[in-house]
């Protein structure tokens, strides 16, 4: 196994990727948001 020493390792990478992913989490849900509203005003009012 290799050698780890506590607080040595690199989190770079990981706050990038973090920082994706909670990007992409909003895009989803703004668009989840303006699908609903879509939804109710086109299917809702004839």
């Amino acid at each position: 196994m290799a050698d780890h020493k506590h607080g040595e390792m690199d989190m770079t990478e990981h706050y990038e990727t973090y920082d994706g992913f909670i990007r992409a989490v909003i895009r989803v849900i703004a668009v989840i948001i303006v699908l609903l509203i879509l939804m109710a005003i086109f299917w809702i009012h004839p």
